[in-house]
């Protein structure tokens, strides 16, 4: 009886020890930003303590509307519109993958709308900005690797918003 007794005390304080470390490791993994501007549907620029930063949403590319050669492309004003609307003036919580910048010194993120407790599939849906572009069609998957953390997640809503003909995928045969 004593062992059962010293194995399950063990036991609580190995629990314990873990949830206070996946506690103590996500809350390191968030960083609030306010977004001052959008870009485009997939940059947009941020404040964090008192210095702009541009951010390239990881996993996602929207269609242009800044750029030098393509111009403005099909259902890329609506895009960024839609980030515009959804982000414009208000705190975000980035999260970064392997890689924290891209060659052109941008931040690369996933940007929540809500610093998450537990990630899920149904948060990532809910609360995480470039999952709800896919949702929407308002975004194709981008992956570059090393920052796939969500890749998987990313083909599941791109697919789904095919399959319902979402935003840009009414435009698409």
């Amino acid at each position: 009886m004593r062992n059962k007794k010293k194995t399950t005390a063990i036991s609580i304080f190995i629990s314990l020890i873990l949830f206070l470390y996946i506690i103590f490791t996500q809350s390191d993994q968030f960083e609030a930003a306010y977004v001052k501007s959008v870009v485009d549907g997939d940059t947009i620029k941020v404040e964090i303590d008192n210095k702009t930063y541009t951010v390239r949403l990881i996993g996602v590319n929207t269609p242009e509307t800044n750029h030098p050669t393509k111009g403005v492309e099909p259902y890329g004003l609506e895009a960024k519109t839609f980030t515009k609307m959804m982000l414009s003036r208000r705190t975000v919580w980035l999260e970064f993958d392997v890689d924290k910048n891209d060659k052109y010194g941008r931040f690369l993120a996933y940007v929540w709308l809500e610093r998450p407790k537990v990630i899920s599939k149904d948060q990532i849906r809910k609360n995480m900005f470039n999952a709800i572009l896919l949702l929407e069609g308002y975004a194709q998957v981008i992956t570059i690797p090393p920052n796939v953390k969500y890749a998987e997640y990313f083909l599941d809503f791109q697919r789904e918003a095919i399959q319902t003909k979402k935003g840009l995928w009414r435009l698409k045969n």
